[in-house]
């Protein structure tokens, strides 16, 4: 049976940043009759449920990677170590889970896939992906953005 790394909101567990999952009957039909990873990049980088707003500032995922952008909470508290952290522990649940693909949370700091918010806290979306995703392709799994979200 073919594995897919997913988010664990998608999968309704509360671990949003506002403490909700998002939860839809179109995701579950996208992974129905697949062998799921649940997991949360942000939850296993050490942050807390609730959690303040988090946003990519100075570029995306792979910016942050590099080394040349950063993930701020709208204090103004840098958070990039921990969603880092939690980017290699997806990579690393989705190599033990033996996942090709992931279906992540849109728009997400840590999972979203070709867009993602605009570091000014207002709804604002610039191209993209976060942090994990640009992990997980950096590796080899596909990622995309899960329907119905």
């Amino acid at each position: 049976m073919e594995a897919v790394l997913v988010s664990a909101c998608l999968r309704g567990v509360p671990c949003r940043y506002d403490g909700r999952h998002k939860a839809s009957p179109e995701f579950d039909e996208a992974v129905a009759g697949r062998a799921v990873v649940s997991f949360c990049p942000e939850v296993a980088g050490g942050l807390a449920t609730p959690r303040r707003p988090a946003e990519l500032v100075g570029g995306d995922g792979h910016d942050v990677l590099d080394g040349t952008a950063r993930v701020v909470e709208d204090t103004g508290r840098d958070v990039t170590a921990e969603f880092v952290a939690g980017a290699h522990r997806a990579l690393a649940a989705a190599r033990h889970g033996g996942c090709a693909e992931a279906l992540l949370m849109p728009r997400s700091p840590s999972c979203g896939r070709g867009a993602v918010y605009d570091g000014s806290f207002a709804g604002g979306l610039v191209s993209g992906d976060g942090v994990t995703s640009a992990l997980l392709e950096r590796h080899g799994i596909t990622v995309r953005s899960a329907p119905g979200v």
